[in-house]
């Protein structure tokens, strides 16, 4: 059985987009750094990592569409947080948000991650940007280099 898997090591060629809600932008700048040093630290050329901000989780989807219907990105990492509140509006934010992502992902045909939290607390959002459960934007990034590597074995 011939097994295909992508690896975690860019060949620095690669052009990347990071699609941040700034909303909550204490963790999300956090999710933006994560993702960063993980681009860096599997063999990205930063010079090829673009940082798109809109202004929250609902508005990813329609960044994302553009960025890759735009040729400019061979892959988008979107980070985000949206914490739940009093009212349903989280409910209706974090379902059209995943939505958006995936259907635009499945659109494009390229490798889109997401790294968009939805936790109940800030407490649990903090714990993902960084503290002790990790920094989900690395993770998300770190998806992006093994997806991206798995595309190209795919493509031969």
């Amino acid at each position: 059985m011939k097994i295909i898997e992508g690896n975690l090591r860019l060949n620095g060629n690669e052009r990347v987009a990071i699609i941040c809600g700034r909303f909550n932008h204490i963790i999300t700048d956090r999710l933006v750094e994560g993702a960063q040093d993980s681009f860096k630290r599997h063999g990205g050329d930063d010079s090829k990592l673009d940082l798109i901000l809109v202004p929250g989780a609902f508005e990813i989807p329609f960044a994302l569409s553009k960025a890759l219907s735009s040729g400019k990105y061979d892959a988008v990492c979107c980070v985000g947080a949206v914490i739940r509140g009093a009212t349903p509006h989280f409910d209706y934010i974090s379902a059209e948000a995943t939505k958006g992502i995936a259907t635009a992902a499945m659109q494009a045909g390229l490798p889109v991650s997401n790294g968009v939290l939805t936790t109940d607390t800030i407490e649990q959002a903090i714990e993902r940007a960084g503290s002790k459960a990790g920094n989900k934007g690395a993770e998300a990034m770190t998806t992006i280099v093994e997806m991206l590597s798995l595309y190209n074995e795919m493509e031969k």
